[in-house]
């Protein structure tokens, strides 16, 4: 069993003729992701990459079974598109888009309430279970298949998190890249609790950045639980000044609990494993998982 994703998923990309959905849904297929075909307005019927293209995401479900979106359109129509997917009834949407107007993605995530789909993203490298499916731009050769999930706020890190894990002799379950914008579809905590309801994985990397709080209330909702899983946790952005935003949108510090400091200490109070640099995951795993 895998989260989110999986072999038997029924994968749609929205913007799909765009120079980028073309790109990473072209690397998706070579992966082995069932990639059912693609939606772009006004260019229906129409084949790419030898798929269906569909001019709604309505089409795309009743006709090709699409079950899951991979969003790459552009910011000002983002979360339209994030909108057209949950009214037409599927069930994980995957969105890259970095730069989604606030307001906009404020709005898209009360519509997603109300229609039960689940949201990854903005702003993030999207969902692999390794061997299984791709639904995202990270590089697919990185990751090896195995019993260690990851819930990450950065899509460089989660790569390194993935070799680190590897050259550990471990392999990944699940990887999800919630995004670093100020609002995103599943927090980490959330994120963290599919993977702990999620047989097939074993221990879980928490990597975190400044800001927010998303790291925090994660770190409590397992001590809660009662640690059911070794938890690894990093924390990016340790040597960040105040008021300065860094690479995310999201990542700036606000106050004296969205430090990097004040986030690994709340960590370490709720019984997570955390390390200084994504360097010693990998060994620091292997020494949770023994």
């Amino acid at each position: 069993m895998s989260v989110l994703v999986n072999k038997d998923s029924k994968v749609i990309v929205q913007g799909f003729t765009g120079s980028e959905g073309s790109f990473h849904a072209q690397q998706m297929i070579e992966y082995g992701t069932n990639v059912v075909g693609g939606v772009t307005p006004g260019k229906g019927g129409q084949k790419h990459l030898e798929r269906p293209v569909f001019n709604t995401v309505k089409e795309a479900v009743e006709l090709a079974g699409a079950d899951v979106s991979i969003i790459f359109v552009p910011p000002a129509f983002a979360a339209d598109a994030i909108m057209e997917a949950a009214e037409a009834g599927i069930g994980v949407i995957i969105t890259i888009t970095e730069g989604i107007p606030t307001a906009d993605m404020i709005k898209a995530k009360a519509y997603l309430k109300e229609h039960g789909s689940i949201l990854i993203g903005p702003n993030c490298p999207g969902v692999i279970s390794p061997g299984e499916a791709k639904v995202g731009i990270m590089p697919g050769f990185v990751f090896k298949p195995g019993k260690i999930g990851i819930v990450s706020k950065s899509g460089t890190l989660t790569y390194e998190a993935a070799d680190q894990i590897v050259k550990a002799g471990l392999g990944i379950s699940t990887a999800i890249g919630i995004g670093g914008d100020p609002v995103i579809g599943t927090s980490t905590k959330e994120a963290v609790e599919f993977l702990m309801n999620d047989p097939d994985t074993d221990a879980i990397v928490m990597i975190g950045e400044i800001g927010g709080n998303y790291e925090a209330e994660a770190a409590r909702w397992i001590k809660e639980q009662g640690n059911p899983k070794p938890v690894v946790g990093f924390i990016a952005g340790q040597t960040a000044p105040p008021g300065r935003r860094m690479g995310h949108a999201g990542a700036i510090i606000g106050g004296a609990d969205d430090t990097a400091e004040a986030k690994m200490e709340i960590m370490r109070s709720c019984g997570l494993r955390v390390v200084e640099s994504p360097a010693e995951i990998g060994v620091t795993l292997a020494g949770v998982t023994a």
